[in-house]
């Protein structure tokens, strides 16, 4: 996924099957902090668009299956750390994905092909520690899956034991076999097709794929083997709209795009590029926020305040 840029959960109370699968938007969620607003509902999700109003106690693998059934929209962000993963898990968010793209947004590498398997785990680590709702999904970095199904079994063991709750993997068919081990280990997979960033040089730069006929056919075909094989998602990045649309209506599981149209089952995004974080957005963003703006201004009200001895004051010392 391109961009330029706590303590552990408590386990649910024992309940009901029921209770335990699903409240009514708004409800408190148990272990869930008190302080901020429950998760906020998504669009659609009560308005007759095929959602059941009420949002599962933690998303869980099936809930995407049955999400693309019901025909409501899945919302994904990334997530690299338990500050941020905690807001957006607030927030509603269904699925956050610790992307690879930790690179870029965090680590200040200039793509995502130097970022370690322990990076990942220690990014994994913290966003699960934070989450108490979403899913995690957590990216299989360039060098740890390539080699073959045992190198990607023990890859994504590493990040199952840190707490995701799924892996994603990019490629088409050639990841086939892949996936298929991968699941029968008890490891949901998400597949990622399209723009690869891991396959950059490859594919000469930052390029959209799928154009003319045999390209959009060979990507249908790549998520009908994927899917066979056992992935539960698809991400499509960098795919034309038509072709994007014409994947997810032949595609058994859900499809979520990055600048792939509005036809995909979701859409994800890189968190700082939502939020408005850089002076930079890719054109397949929207900027929801300037968060980045906002942080440069408090940084500077501090900066002001403490040259002007303005703070802190008698409201923020201890006298005895």
């Amino acid at each position: 996924m391109t961009s330029p840029a706590g303590s552990s959960p408590e386990p649910l109370p024992p309940s009901s099957a029921a209770a335990e699968e699903s409240v009514p938007y708004g409800s408190a969620v148990p272990g869930a902090p008190t302080a901020p607003p429950s998760p906020a509902p998504v669009a659609g999700a009560a308005s007759g668009s095929g959602g059941t109003g009420t949002a599962p106690r933690r998303v869980r693998v099936h809930h995407l299956a049955q999400w693309r059934q019901e025909g409501r929209k899945q919302v994904w962000l990334t997530a690299y750390d338990a500050l941020t993963a905690r807001v957006l898990d607030e927030a509603g968010t269904d699925v956050l994905l610790v992307g690879d793209s930790v690179g870029n947004v965090v680590l200040g590498y200039d793509s995502t092909l130097p970022v370690e398997l322990e990076e990942m785990v220690a990014a994994t680590r913290s966003v699960a520690r934070a989450v108490r709702r979403a899913l995690v999904v957590a990216d299989l970095p360039f060098g740890s899956y390539e080699a073959g199904p045992e190198q990607a079994l023990a890859s994504a063991v590493r990040l199952v034991k840190v707490g995701a709750n799924a892996v994603k993997l990019e490629g088409g068919r050639q990841r086939a076999a892949t996936v298929r081990a991968l699941t029968q280990a008890g490891i949901p997979v998400v597949a990622h097709v399209g723009f690869t960033p891991q396959s950059v040089n490859a594919l000469g730069g930052f390029r959209v794929q799928g154009r003319g006929e045999a390209a959009a056919e060979a990507m249908v075909e790549d998520v009908r083997l994927l899917a066979e094989a056992g992935a539960v998602a698809v991400v499509l990045e960098m795919v034309p709209e038509p072709v994007a649309a014409r994947v997810t209506e032949a595609s058994p599981v859900p499809t979520i795009g990055i600048g792939a149209g509005a036809r995909c089952d979701g859409q994800v995004l890189v968190w700082s590029d939502m939020a408005g974080m850089t002076d930079w957005t890719p054109r397949f963003a929207r900027r929801f926020g300037e968060v980045g703006q906002a942080l440069r201004e408090a940084a500077q009200d501090y900066g002001a305040a403490v040259r002007s001895a303005s703070f802190p004051d008698a409201e923020h010392w201890f006298a005895s």
